[in-house]
């Protein structure tokens, strides 16, 4: 049998005998490693531990301890769970596997009723006694026509067949059962260590909303009980956290499929929260030389053809609705362009500069069924959107002045976890971006320029930029574990120039000015869903929507008291109720407490024969008596101080 030359990461080559497997080649560098191993890539493809080697080529190992060797886990378990699915329900139909460094999923569709949450465990059991049988995977071809022949009652492997290049179709053959996988595999289903079946969720066939809604089965797995046990109390953690969840225990919002999917509904609460905080952004962009405006949600579609979204973003964008006389109306993608013609309505001076306009701009993005998510991806959206002209001299100090707002913003709020990315166009595939290589050399050192000056880390992102400028992007993570951005500057020489932008100068001549985009806070729907994570629903006492709530004892006795009371504090701006539901004393506390409403106040005979109130702090076992002044005064102070703690 003939050799082949086996290349390591290293650089080094070695000689094996032709159909050796990575086993082999583990092997021979270390009996630890060979322990280790569950995998190899061979020339940067992922392959199982068996594979035969049957040409020269780089190898590089996989072990359990990399994220890799935890996919390929997934991988065989979530195999393992199409087997179970089809012991226990023959007829059951099976969709698309992922295997993530968040777990695995495998689609599913049954004529009766779908697989439900209280199944998984039969499912689970199942599962364990493949595990425990340890059964040897193996990795068999069937020709497309053999393979199509075994799916013949199943639509969704048959397309999945059907997709595959060439007429060879991988499988896994483990006992008796053979299933559709070309992802890479453990050797033996004993290999499987600790898994979990998580949840169920409906998902559309490969992420169309045109297509059926199939059932996904999402479950976990990993080679240690411990790190199992960990991710399920991150995965708890995650989900007291899930601003969807909050926002239903909170009744904050919701989205109603009748009326179209990622277009949410503000309930009474949910309103408020947002009130209060566009009212904050309002004013501090106000105070900061900000102009506030109003413009369409509609534009003609000619806009954005010189703007260049047209071009450039209009797979994000909605069909232009036709006018009837040559009209084609757009909804907007962004606020960019109008803000253009609120500059170019007027002849305006370098005296003007820096000039600052800024809206809660309403926009339209034509997010795909699949990516939609509570507040967090949605197909309409309020932006808290600005831009600065500002003359060529004037763009470093302006970057700056931006970049310290926004850190004042984050204070305030007590957002402390984010980072700065500083993003790029891809040199290597420049055509999704404005062609102009020396505006874009210029906007990227500029922007480091001003990151260096202030002497703030950063990342650099290479394809992170916009189609018209780089970037800096303010970074954070989700409770889900998602990274998201929190708000932006760019700069763009492009748009002045696309819209002819001038200013007269000191010397009587025109200038072209240049663009900052920012954001502040992202949009208004996503900046309410990080708060609801964040603070796991127990909002501060400036953003709560009910900052208290007052149960008189009696309310025949001493309701005309709580009355008074909320009239003195509503009277103050503070957002206030008396519960007279006549509910036991525990039951009415316990769900002020649920509803994470900041301060319940009591009242009885001794608060109103006093001037008193007992006061509970959420989160708090204790209450607290105090005059219903000295009360007054300390919740303003907590509203006035953004909830922070004075030093």
């Amino acid at each position: 049998m003939a050799d082949i030359s086996i290349k390591f990461p290293d650089g080094k080559a070695k000689a094996f005998p032709e159909g050796s497997t990575p086993e082999d080649v583990a092997k021979s560098i270390s009996i630890s490693l060979a322990k280790k191993a569950v995998a190899a890539k061979l020339d940067g493809k992922l392959v199982d531990y068996l594979t035969p080697l049957t040409g020269d080529g780089a190898i590089e190992i996989i072990t359990k301890d990399s994220d890799e060797g935890l996919s390929v886990l997934r991988n065989t378990t979530a195999a393992l769970l199409r087997i179970a699915l089809k012991k226990e329900f023959p007829a059951i139909r099976l969709g698309e596997v992922s295997a993530d460094e968040d777990g695995f999923f495998v689609d599913t569709d049954k004529d009766d009723q779908q697989v439900s949450v209280d199944e998984l465990d039969a499912l689970a059991v199942i599962v364990e006694k493949l595990i425990s049988d340890k059964l040897p995977i193996e990795r068999i071809s069937l020709s497309k026509a053999d393979a199509l022949a075994a799916a013949k009652d199943d639509p969704y492997t048959t397309e999945l067949i059907n997709a595959v290049d060439g007429d060879a179709v991988s499988f896994l053959k483990i006992g008796d059962h053979q299933i559709l996988s070309d992802g890479a595999q453990l050797a033996n289903t004993g290999d499987v260590k600790k898994f979990k079946l998580l949840s169920v969720a409906g998902a559309y066939w490969q992420g169309k909303s045109s297509n059926p809604m199939l059932q996904r089965i999402y479950g976990t797995a990993f080679y240690k009980q411990a790190d199992l046990d960990a991710d399920l109390v991150k995965r708890q953690e995650a989900h007291d956290r899930d601003h969807r969840v909050i926002g239903n225990q909170l009744d904050l919002f919701f989205v109603d499929p009748k009326v179209g999917a990622g277009l949410p509904y503000w309930m009474p609460n949910g309103a408020t929260i947002r009130r209060t905080i566009e009212r904050y952004i309002i004013d501090k962009e106000v105070a900061n030389g900000y102009q506030h405006v109003y413009t369409p949600v509609l534009a003609n579609l000619d806009l954005y053809k010189q703007s260049g979204h047209w071009a450039h973003y209009r797979e994000d964008m909605f069909p232009p609705m036709d006018m009837g006389d040559g009209e084609q109306l757009e909804l907007r993608p962004m606020n960019c362009p109008s803000h253009i013609q609120i500059y170019n309505h007027h002849i305006r001076s370098y005296r003007e500069l820096p000039l600052r306009i800024a809206e809660l701009g309403m926009m339209h993005r034509y997010e795909k069924s699949g990516a939609l998510s509570g507040l967090q991806r949605v197909r309409e959206m309020t932006l808290n959107d600005g831009h600065t002209f500002v003359a060529p001299e004037q763009i470093q100090d302006e970057f700056k002045s931006i970049l310290d707002l926004m850190v004042k913003v984050y204070n305030d709020f007590d957002i402390k976890d984010y980072t700065f990315r500083l993003s790029y166009r891809d040199p290597k595939n420049t055509e999704k971006y404005f062609d102009d290589d020396e505006m874009w050399n210029n906007a990227q050192k500029m922007l480091k320029g001003a990151m260096d000056d202030l002497g703030l880390p950063y990342v650099e992102a290479e394809g992170e930029a916009a189609f018209y400028g780089p970037k800096l992007d303010v970074q954070t993570k989700t409770a889900l574990g998602n990274e998201e951005t929190l708000s932006t500057i760019q700069l763009d020489f492009m748009l002045p120039e696309r819209f002819d932008l001038h200013y007269v100068g000191a010397d009587g001549e025109e200038h072209r000015p240049v663009m900052i985009h920012r954001g502040l806070v992202s949009t208004m729907e996503r900046f309410t869903a990080y708060l609801t994570e964040i603070y796991k629903g127990a909002f501060p006492t400036w953003l709560a929507p009910k900052q208290v709530t007052i149960i008189p004892v009696s309310e025949e006795k001493h309701g005309a008291y709580a009355d008074k009371l909320a009239a003195e504090l509503k009277a103050a701006d503070v957002r206030v109720n008396v519960d007279k539901r006549g509910e036991k004393m525990g039951y009415l506390i316990r769900d002020a407490q649920t509803h994470k409403i900041p301060y319940t106040l009591v009242v009885g005979e001794d608060e109103m024969a006093n001037g008193t109130v007992s006061v509970r702090k959420y989160g708090e076992d204790n209450s607290e008596s105090m005059s219903s002044d000295a009360f007054v005064k300390e919740i303003l102070g907590d509203i006035a101080t953004y909830s922070r703690e004075e030093n």
